[in-house]
């Protein structure tokens, strides 16, 4: 069997991480990643994916990234489910992270700074 996906997106809003009981980081975000074809309106419609993050390359998102940011990821589809406060199931579909790649090609600091043009590597 095969549980592997790969996103290429941008970051939704700005990385935050979180320690858990155990003290290992772990960061949750929501990657927009835009479809290959335009709606009915010539619109590119975007999918946004929930993805975890743990540890060291956690870390590293929350340090390098910034809403905006152009990131790949490489994971595993992973589907939970828990019950809220209301007593109502609620299922939750994410790709856990093994590796992340920064694909920006200047840091989003020093881009809003110069206030330059972002060229993307693909």
């Amino acid at each position: 069997m095969i549980n592997q996906v790969t996103l290429v997106g941008r970051l939704t809003k700005d990385p935050e991480a979180r320690k858990t009981t155990e003290g290992k980081s772990v960061l949750n975000v929501t990657v927009a990643v835009n479809r290959q074809f335009k709606n009915q309106q010539g619109q590119t419609d975007a999918d946004f994916v929930l993805c975890k993050i743990w540890n060291k390359a956690a870390d590293n998102t929350e340090k390098y990234c910034r809403k905006g940011s152009v990131v790949g990821i490489t994971g595993r589809i992973q589907t939970r489910n828990y019950e809220n406060d209301q007593g109502k199931r609620i299922y939750v579909t994410e790709v856990v992270a093994e590796s992340i790649r920064f694909l920006d090609t200047k840091p989003p600091a020093e881009r809003e700074e110069k206030k330059e043009p972002v060229e993307l590597p693909f």
